[in-house]
């Protein structure tokens, strides 16, 4: 009997459980449904395992098979954390996917890798909410806004988007998260419309709700449809969409106390 943990052969609750958190960890970070699939069967078939996976909104299910002998197998299922777009994650998960199936990687090194992946340390939030603030302000831009606007919409992205990220802390519902982030940055963006500051105050109201569209839950909803996974493709369309309307909700609401709402 060896010494060496890299030369035991894992049982198939412990691939399981190792490749069903590494689905769930694609999901929760942005990863469409064929790329997780993709990335998790490859692995499977380094293990001398075959996969059938569903991948929904809130949870997945796995099944997994020996290939050697197929009525050796064992159904998981795994709730997904709430999204928390993180691409640096999926990124390194694909390509941990692929050096496990070029290389052969064993059980042990492939979940040593995955838990390192998984706990680095992400970017500083201050610096997140700079960039983020940074880059509305230059949307705005982009827009026509003037230099006045500009301000406006950075100081009100960088406010909104704080509430978000305490919000979000707290683990308070995302709809109502979105809502308020967006009354909150509205709400500040259009005092320049009410002070009469600037020449173009109308374009920093519109420009600094924009940093919370959901972009990637849209993307991925339309690629999942289109790659024939429809319950998860609508699912994860709904959920785009019901964030837009609390974005308008939020947006509104400001509008009404401001007295713009015929802007």
């Amino acid at each position: 009997m060896t010494d060496n943990p890299f030369n035991q052969e894992p049982t198939i609750e412990q691939t399981a459980v190792l490749l069903i958190d590494i689905a769930s960890a694609l999901m929760s970070s942005g990863a469409h449904t064929m790329r997780i699939i993709q990335n998790v069967s490859r692995m499977a078939e380094t293990f001398g395992y075959e996969l059938d996976l569903s991948v929904f909104q809130l949870s997945i299910m796995m099944t997994i098979i020996n290939k050697e002998n197929p009525g050796k197998l064992l159904t998981q299922v795994k709730k997904i954390k709430p999204l928390h777009l993180n691409f640096t994650i999926v990124s390194e998960l694909s390509a941990l996917s692929w050096e496990t199936y070029d290389k052969h990687l064993p059980y042990d090194a492939v979940r040593s890798d995955y838990h390192k992946i998984i706990s680095k340390k992400r970017m500083n939030s201050w610096l997140v909410l700079f960039l983020v603030s940074a880059a509305n302000a230059s949307f705005c831009g982009l827009f026509k806004g003037d230099f006045t606007a500009m301000a406006f919409v950075f100081f009100a992205t960088f406010i909104g988007f704080s509430v978000r990220q305490e919000m979000m802390k707290k683990h308070i519902n995302h709809l109502v998260t979105f809502t308020s982030s967006a009354f909150v940055a509205s709400l500040l963006a259009g005092m320049g419309y009410v002070l009469h500051v600037g020449h173009t105050p109308e374009i920093a109201l519109a420009s600094s709700v924009l940093y919370l569209i959901p972009g990637v839950p849209l993307i991925n909803s339309i690629l999942d449809i289109l790659q024939g996974h429809i319950l998860t493709g609508i699912a994860r369309l709904v959920n785009a969409v019901s964030l837009i309307v609390c974005i308008a909700i939020g947006l509104f609401t400001s509008m009404l106390i401001l007295g713009l709402e015929k802007l």
